[in-house]
């Protein structure tokens, strides 16, 4: 089961520096810090191309040839910082590299770079790789224990409500009454009033009693509007009314001058 796993693990490219300088440096005297201008930087003792390859959770630097590709010398990080790879004190283009041997064999070097760009990809390649290497190791403890971390509690505590609104709208129109007859007419504004309407003895003019002969105060109430008012249309009975008046008194004086001829015919 371990050998299926190691085989399927591949090799990822970090980073890839075509320009790097290895230096042979000093044995060291003391644990005080490396500097690199201790070393022989005008005459590196080898220069090639750097990649920055990972494999599971170890991560590895390997020095090959320009052309060929020729591994010429890696060094395996399993932790970073650390031993395998530091920083000098005087200089942020150059680091010490632990290399070793398929033997187990180990040999410290210096390495550097022309440009301040590259040593830095090169430090943020191993940070970013062992910053993953640390969260998985983090998620796989918490697979092994689940327990072990404090709960969220989303639960109502004791006496705990919460009010929601769906669906429901900011403004809330006010409901118009309805009228008793049905017949959906609007109630009269609130606090106004209604003006009566105008009265037949609120008008312009005022007409006099009419007093003589049925014919006499007709004729006086037409030339009385004609003069105040335009004349208001009167229904056909009205007319007829009239005109009856003029009849009736005629044909009531026709029977008294034939009885005053008949009389003067006798007495002749």
């Amino acid at each position: 089961m371990t050998k299926m796993a190691a085989e399927a693990e591949y090799e990822s490219v970090l980073c890839v520096k075509p320009d790097v300088s290895v230096y042979r440096i000093p044995p060291r005297a003391s644990n005080r810090s490396v500097r690199a201008a201790d070393w022989k930087l005008d005459t590196p003792d080898w220069t090639g191309r750097m990649r920055v390859t990972a494999r599971g959770k170890v991560a590895y630097i390997k020095l090959e040839d320009k052309i060929s590709g020729e591994l010429f010398a890696q060094a395996p990080v399993e932790q970073y910082p650390g031993v395998a790879v530091e920083t000098v004190s005087d200089s942020s283009r150059y680091f010490i590299l632990r290399i070793q041997d398929d033997s187990g064999r180990s040999a410290f070097i210096g390495i550097g770079f022309g440009d301040r760009g590259d040593a830095f990809d090169f430090n943020v390649a191993l940070q970013d790789h062992f910053k993953w290497v640390k969260q998985d190791n983090e998620l796989s403890k918490q697979a092994l224990a689940p327990d072990s971390g404090p709960k969220l509690d989303l639960g109502f505590k004791e006496g705990q409500t919460i009010t929601l609104n769906i669906g429901q709208s900011k403004r809330k129109e006010k409901s118009r009454p309805q009228s008793s007859g049905g017949f959906g007419l609007l109630p009269p504004p609130p606090g106004g009033k209604i003006a009566p309407p105008p009265s037949a003895t609120s008008s312009s003019h005022s007409t006099e009693p009419l007093t003589g002969s049925s014919d006499t105060g007709c004729l006086l109430d037409l030339d009385s509007n004609n003069s105040d008012s335009q004349v208001q249309p009167t229904a056909p009975a009205t007319n007829a009314d009239l005109w009856g008046d003029f009849t009736s008194d005629s044909l009531s004086s026709q029977p008294a001058k034939q009885e005053a001829s008949s009389t003067d015919w006798v007495q002749f």
